[in-house]
């Protein structure tokens, strides 16, 4: 159990680096065409049974949109995705792997397939975001960003001392 918890804080920790990667990778003209309004007004709309959109830029804001999409992205993006990493071990009685770092940042590019499959698609941007704002590279971008997210969640759970 004591892992879930290092799993969530690394996932925590990994959104913030996700960040930090996403903002360097923008200042190379590197960038998804996300950003935390249009999370939020996703999430906010997947509470009210929607879930797809033609193209999310094209839908009207809507209130605390800003504020929904940290949420979603702390608690369940970055805490809750990450508690897969321990589960597919647990679930699957595989072994944990010996080196959490290189464990963690293949999970990271895992991930990546959340924004590709689910995420942009859902933006009306379809897979791998190829049709999203011009001058957008989500495939890129996307897998940049997640390597360091499951390098914060590997991270965190060899920090708590789980194997």
């Amino acid at each position: 159990m004591e892992i879930l918890v290092w799993a969530f804080i690394g996932g925590i920790v990994g959104a913030v680096l996700m960040d930090v990667t996403e903002t360097f990778a923008a200042g190379f003209g590197i960038t998804s065409g996300v950003n935390i309004a249009l999370v939020g007004r996703w999430f906010l709309g997947l509470l009210r049974g929607r879930f797809a959109y033609s193209n999310i830029l094209n839908s009207a804001p809507l209130p605390n949109e800003v504020k929904a999409g940290w949420a979603f992205h702390f608690l369940i993006g970055g805490g809750g995705v990450a508690l897969l990493y321990p589960l597919f071990f647990q679930i699957t009685g595989l072994p944990f792997p010996g080196d959490h770092l290189l464990g963690g940042a293949l999970f990271g590019f895992a991930t990546s397939a959340l924004p590709w499959f689910i995420l942009l698609p859902s933006f009306g941007w379809g897979i791998f975001g190829r049709h999203g704002p011009r001058g957008s590279n989500a495939l890129l971008a996307s897998t940049l960003s997640h390597l360091p997210y499951g390098l914060g969640v590997g991270a965190m759970i060899a920090l708590g001392g789980n194997s």
